[in-house]
């Protein structure tokens, strides 16, 4: 499977576990939302999706050298989410730590077709489904973690400067 994406270019993935993963119902499901809050039509700006972030997070975490696990891990982060993400948590839940999301993703999980997919490879769905089992996936803030240098990227190609991405890309080390 061939994937070409704005922030890291093309990559081909070869590994079966994340192309059936890719092609799932719950991943294929967030490229109908968007990150952004606002509804598309009234956005000044280009938007992107929680599926291209998910894809970016994985090929993030593959360019720092994560395991194959780590990878799944940062792909499914964010299938949890609804449309308005975060603004539904304040919103119907009353949720002002805004992370009904992430409170509901292995709930969210384990009722989808993904733990099969993740038993058919020997991966184990409760360590998978917690991102903070992956250091390089998840960290507390202000701490960097690839799903927040993903957003950073994106948010720099599409709203301020494209160029200076591939200079922060060639720049980024994991230690």
């Amino acid at each position: 499977m061939f994937i070409k994406d704005n922030i890291y270019g093309e990559f081909e993935i070869e590994e079966p576990i994340l192309i059936e993963l890719i092609n799932s119902k719950p991943v294929q499901r967030l490229k109908g939302i968007i990150q952004q809050v606002i509804p598309t039509r009234f956005q000044r700006f280009p938007w992107f999706t929680r599926y291209e972030h998910s894809i970016g997070v994985m090929l993030l975490l593959r360019k720092l050298g994560a395991t194959i696990e780590e990878q799944v891990s940062g792909l499914l982060h964010d299938v949890s989410h609804t449309a308005f993400s975060h603004m539904i948590d304040m919103l119907l839940y009353n949720d002002l730590d805004e992370n009904f999301q992430d409170k509901n993703h292995e709930n969210i999980i384990k009722n989808s077709e993904i733990p099969k997919i993740l038993e058919n490879y020997n991966f184990d769905v409760n360590k998978i489904s917690n991102p903070a089992n992956f250091s390089l996936l998840e960290q507390p803030a202000p701490d960097l973690c690839a799903d927040r240098v993903d957003y950073c990227l994106r948010d720099m190609y599409y709203w301020a400067n494209p160029e200076k991405v591939n200079f922060c890309i060639s720049n980024l080390i994991n230690n």
